[in-house]
């Protein structure tokens, strides 16, 4: 009897995985990205109707946002597209803007809506380690992390919902959602598998911001200038849903010579 339980409430897992086409490693997925680009948008708009947002008209810096951003996403469209995965990008609508907000942060949900703060710029100081940024932030969607979160989220809550999840209602899709992409989210359960994300979207991060026609090396002075920044007041590595900087600086230079191949300067 105990065998036959276990079947039933192992077989959703085995169904629910699937092969990343980004990063070839298999993942949970239970929300279809489809859903999750619907819900990115309702949060987007709200988000930017609340924010003041910098105009591109009018401001160097949004236009510099706007530009590396068309780039990085001009770069990678065309390079899955030639791969033959072209489908990894179905449904996005990119749009990138600058917000006028102290914070050093900057965030892509589903489908391309990417926010860059005005408090970030100061600590990327140039286009290619904004480059280095959005790549990363890019990354994160595109191997479609935030899909995998959700679905380890709901497994947090109960392994009954994994049962019910194809009729699962619209408030508890956006509450989880919420959990995920809002502050706050729970320690422990997430948070060691949020460290690989996070390496993930550093290794594509770079080879993007190369295919776009940055110099992917701008990644280890940012790192450096990001960890002066913090003034040492970062919480340890495991307490943070983020590796430590110098954890984080050592696998650039081990990812750097795979980016360096798809650099060519931007003209």
């Amino acid at each position: 009897m105990k065998k036959i339980i276990t079947f039933f409430v192992v077989l959703p897992l085995f169904v629910a995985c699937s092969q990343n086409a980004v990063t070839g490693r298999n993942q949970l997925s239970l929300i279809p990205e489809s859903q999750l680009q619907e819900l990115a948008v309702t949060q987007y708009k709200s988000f930017l109707s609340q924010s003041k947002v910098v105009s591109t008209g009018t401001n160097k810096d949004a236009e510099m946002v706007l530009r590396v951003g068309t780039r990085i996403s001009n770069a990678i469209t065309e390079y899955y597209t030639k791969q033959g995965k072209g489908n990894i990008l179905t449904g996005y609508k990119w749009e990138f803007n600058l917000v006028d907000n102290n914070e050093v942060n900057a965030w892509c949900m589903p489908g391309g809506k990417v926010v860059v703060y005005t408090g970030l710029l100061p600590v990327t100081q140039n286009e290619a380690a904004l480059a280095i940024v959005l790549g990363h932030e890019i990354a994160h969607a595109v191997a479609q992390h935030g899909s995998e979160r959700m679905s380890k989220e709901m497994l947090a809550q109960g392994l009954g919902e994994l049962v019910n999840v194809a009729t699962i209602n619209n408030q508890q899709v956006n509450n989880i959602f919420n959990t995920v992409y809002g502050p706050g989210s729970q320690l422990g359960y997430t948070l060691p598998n949020s460290r690989k994300e996070e390496y993930e979207a550093d290794h594509y991060g770079l080879l993007f911001a190369a295919m776009a026609g940055y110099n992917p090396r701008e990644a280890i002075p940012f790192w450096e200038r990001m960890a002066a920044a913090a003034k040492g007041q970062k919480p340890p590595e495991l307490l943070s849903d983020h590796p430590a900087d110098e954890n984080r600086i050592v696998k650039l230079n081990g990812y750097m010579d795979e980016a360096l191949k798809y650099y060519k300067p931007v003209k």
